[in-house]
């Protein structure tokens, strides 16, 4: 996700310089035109905004608090936006850090996957100060389609975990659906002809009703990341009935098809 947002910002005109731990992912940046910077504390200081899009609450600790982290810098009057899924708690403790050193610190997840990050399709939902936001908007409006302010810090981490909520429940339940009607001899193609037709349409289904057809579950979002996510709502509440069933299958189906797409819990299912 972090390579195609970084090329929007290049393709916009801005100054764009990359970390990243896989030096790959930073070659292919530089000859987009991107610098790059060996830490994070090398990259802060010499950057305005700094934007992360990286996987969990232990990257993140990584990131900011290691010997050459974001905040072993002492660098003051950034700007510092996150925009990865990770817990309302780790951002609260984060943006008391970083405002310790004067800079600002706003969550900022994002809805949707490389596709859209590759197009600037992604939808934005920001926690943290309203002034701060409106300063971030110009940069965050290269990456989106849509950036909203939805509240104090943690706000936009809280948001994101129960969009994810819906997504794992939408994605078992679609595997359901196409296992269902297979077993009753309607050909999966036939059945998400249908779906992509009806009242029930979205991108989503689209998406990964393509991926059962062509059998491909190569990780746009990993199942391994789904199971994080739906963790992560159940550290701030989540007891529901479809919330709970969702996290307890893809749990299960976590050993033997973690490291594949979301959708691979079809497999689960259909066993």
């Amino acid at each position: 996700m972090g390579a195609p947002m970084s090329q929007q910002l290049i393709k916009a005109g801005y100054p764009v310089t990359v970390y990243n731990r896989s030096k790959d992912k930073e070659e292919a940046l530089q000859e987009q035109g991107a610098a790059t910077a060996s830490t994070p504390a090398e990259l802060i200081a010499q950057s305005d905004v700094v934007i992360l899009m990286v996987t969990d609450d232990k990257a993140i600790n990584e990131i900011f608090k290691s010997d050459n982290g974001l905040l072993a810098a002492n660098a003051t009057g950034k700007i510092i936006i996150n925009m990865s899924t990770v817990s309302p708690a780790i951002s609260k403790e984060i943006a008391g850090l970083c405002s310790g050193q004067g800079n600002h610190y706003l969550d900022a997840p994002v809805s949707g996957s490389v596709k859209q990050a590759e197009t600037a399709q992604l939808v934005i939902m920001v926690g943290g100060d309203e002034q701060v936001f409106q300063q971030a908007l110009p940069v965050l409006q290269k990456l989106g389609k849509m950036a909203e302010h939805v509240g104090e810090v943690g706000a936009g981490n809280t948001a994101k975990l129960a969009i994810n909520m819906l997504l794992g429940i939408h994605a078992q339940a679609l595997g359901e659906a196409v296992v269902l009607a297979k077993q009753n001899g309607i050909a999966p193609a036939t059945l998400l002809t249908l779906l992509n037709n009806g009242a029930l349409a979205n991108p989503f289904m689209k998406i990964k009703g393509d991926a059962i057809l062509s059998d491909n579950y190569a990780p746009a979002f990993s199942l391994n990341n789904i199971v994080k996510d739906l963790n992560l709502a159940k550290d701030i509440g989540l007891s529901s009935p479809l919330g709970t069933v969702a996290l307890n299958t893809y749990e299960a189906a976590q050993a033997q098809f973690g490291e594949e797409d979301i959708i691979a819990v079809i497999k689960q299912v259909a066993q």
